[in-house]
């Protein structure tokens, strides 16, 4: 079966779009990856995503015009992981762009990703899954993170002795820990880029800090960090999950302006970079892991992996996803096609010690039409093998 999988994240800087063949093999599922390609959002696009981002004040028109905008742009990209796969897809999953995660008291109680699925299917021909954090979030669950589910089979836990970990560093930073006769766990850490992405737009009037330059440039300032560091929400336990709603460019110019005194904007961004790598280190060593599996847009911030290499040294070894197949820049358009072949088997997605819900759900909705509800169910993968 192939399906073209698309990821826009709390970044918001463009799609990630690839193209993948599943063949299930009794209990092992087989993915060869058919290409990926990353395209990114105009400059314009971007602003009217962030415009419409909490804590900005909104309106109906403005969510309608996006949401019609969104869905133009993820069926072009649509069109192209078709291409990726030969000219034919069977699905496509595209789980839209995230505008609003409703938090209250730790309990998600709704979510909201805008991409006009409608017109993704009109583009390509096919079935879409959409909407694929709201059946977690009914369960009682956060809805978030989803590709532990991903996560737990590629790094399978019976193949090794020790916990290991995967590693998510976008706009959020998520860690999903698997081991040997545990359950899988996995949580949104805190902020990777989102911090620094809005010191980059606020101080150097640009979309990131490239390669982690200023920041290699810059001293953390203790103050600072440790202003950040006192964040509830590093201390609460999992199951959790975060995005733009708590870490944004109001969240960082609050913890300036309490801290009194101005900090120059590379030292800024040395100390958003200490803030990511220590909150992700420290969860890391909560969990006594010895394998750390990266992936995601901070892979490519050598200061950013470089400080996370030396805070494991020692305990745990840092790697990417790329030594296991999987590119690491679209790892998570991978996982969204691996959800997109177990809901159209019936699967669950969901990993309920991850999300916190009652049950396992089978995750999304399809535009226009989906499996057939008497279609036979293959039987639940244990583990996923990445095909050269």
């Amino acid at each position: 079966m192939k399906i073209v999988g698309l990821m826009s994240g709390t970044s918001y800087d463009g799609v990630d779009v690839v193209a993948a063949e599943f063949t299930a093999d009794a209990e092992t599922l087989r993915l060869r990856p058919l290409g990926h390609r990353e395209l990114a959002y105009p400059d314009d696009l971007r602003a009217e995503i962030g415009a419409l981002l909490p804590p900005a004040a909104t309106t109906i028109e403005a969510v309608c015009r996006l949401d019609n905008r969104l869905g133009e742009v993820f069926a072009e990209a649509a069109a192209v992981g078709v291409e990726l796969a030969g000219g034919t897809a069977d699905a496509v999953v595209s789980p839209g762009q995230t505008v609003f995660h409703w938090v209250e008291d730790g309990r998600v109680r709704g979510t909201l990703q805008l991409g006009a699925p409608a017109r993704v299917a009109a583009r390509v021909g096919v079935p879409v899954l959409h909407d694929l954090r709201s059946a977690d979030v009914a369960a009682g669950g956060q809805g978030a993170p989803l590709v532990p589910a991903f996560d737990a089979l590629l790094l399978d836990p019976a193949a090794g002795a020790a916990p290991r970990a995967a590693l998510n560093l976008g706009g959020i930073a998520n860690l999903t820990v698997v081991a040997p006769g545990a359950p899988v766990l996995g949580y949104d850490v805190g902020p990777a880029n989102a911090l620094l992405d809005a010191a980059a737009r606020r101080f150097l009037d640009r979309p990131c800090d490239v390669d982690g330059v200023r920041a290699a440039a810059g001293r953390v300032h203790e103050a600072l960090l440790a202003r950040l560091l006192a964040e509830p929400y590093y201390a609460a336990p999992p199951p959790k999950s975060t995005g733009k709603e708590l870490f944004h460019g109001g969240y960082l110019d609050a913890a300036l302006a309490a801290l009194g005194e101005p900090v120059a904007a590379d030292d800024v961004l040395a100390t958003l970079t200490e803030l990511t790598a220590r909150t992700v280190a420290d969860a890391c060593d909560r969990h006594r892991v010895t394998e750390v599996v990266a992936a995601g847009g901070g892979v490519r911030n050598p200061t950013l992996r470089a400080r996370l290499a030396a805070l494991g040294e020692g305990r745990w070894r840092l790697r990417t996803t790329d030594e296991l197949g999987v590119p690491a820049q679209a790892k998570e358009a991978y996982a969204f096609a691996l959800l997109g072949w177990l809901s159209w088997h019936g699967l669950p997605g969901a990993v309920p010690s991850v999300t916190g819900a009652s049950r396992a759900a089978v995750l999304g909705s399809w535009t226009p039409a989906g499996p057939s509800a008497a279609a036979p169910r293959p039987p639940a993968p244990r583990r996923l093998v990445v095909d050269a």
